[in-house]
């Protein structure tokens, strides 16, 4: 499986801008620049993507691993922070809220562990990885 996407950038790092489309067309010339990146721009940013990426893959892994493990998940709300200093990632901290009907705290904490570990975006960074968590049941 691959999967594209495609960035183009025109001028200067700081007064420049870009525009990022994605192959499924969610982005489509979805506006980035320094002032998306750095300040509060309108538009994203690449950091605000690898939040969500991350968010979204933990979710769904942990989702095949809660349900293989006999607890369907009913939520999983992951908020994704990614945080920066001096132009590198040093953190992705992923905050979850989980409904999982049923199941304990241990067997809960154990599957939790195992997506912190082993969703794709987990093994492709190369920084600190944080979840706090929270289990309603």
């Amino acid at each position: 499986m691959i999967r594209k996407a495609n960035a183009v950038w025109q001028g200067t790092g700081k007064e420049g801008k870009g525009v990022l489309t994605t192959q499924s067309g969610v982005l489509s010339h979805t506006q980035y620049s320094f002032n998306t990146r750095f300040e509060d721009g309108i538009g994203t940013n690449p950091e605000e993507l690898v939040a969500a990426a991350h968010a979204g893959c933990f979710a769904m892994k942990l989702s095949f691993n809660l349900t293989g493990a006999g607890f369907p998940p009913k939520v999983l709300d992951v908020q994704g922070e990614i945080k920066m200093e001096e132009g590198t990632i040093i953190e992705s901290r992923l905050i979850l809220k989980a409904t999982v009907p049923g199941i304990d705290q241990d067997t809960f904490l154990a599957q939790v562990k195992d997506a912190e570990a082993n969703c794709p975006i987990s093994r492709l960074l190369k920084t600190t990885i944080v979840v706090d968590s929270t289990l309603t049941v």
